[in-house]
């Protein structure tokens, strides 16, 4: 199923996620720091949300209270939640 995260308090603008029986099969950032992006993309691919959710939830850019892997990890709750029913 596709879902779409738009993120706050960060330079991209959109987030696409696809997810096959519980799995990240795509990723795309709209806007950011593509080449950062491009592999945080690289590594989430085949990878449940919640192994990435650990790992990303939380992180911050600069004085920012989040970051563009932060936003990853509220995108993906949202999508598994929205996957599972929820």
């Amino acid at each position: 199923m596709k879902h779409q995260y738009i993120p706050t308090g960060t330079c991209s603008r959109r987030i696409d996620i696809e997810l096959t029986d519980g799995v990240i099969t795509s990723l795309a950032f709209e806007g950011g720091c593509n080449g950062n992006l491009q592999g945080i993309c690289a590594l989430a691919r085949g990878l449940r949300p919640e192994q990435v959710i650990d790992r990303l939830a939380g992180l911050t850019c600069g004085s920012k209270n989040t970051s563009c892997p932060d936003q990853l990890a509220r995108a993906l709750r949202q999508a598994a939640e929205a996957e599972s029913g929820q």
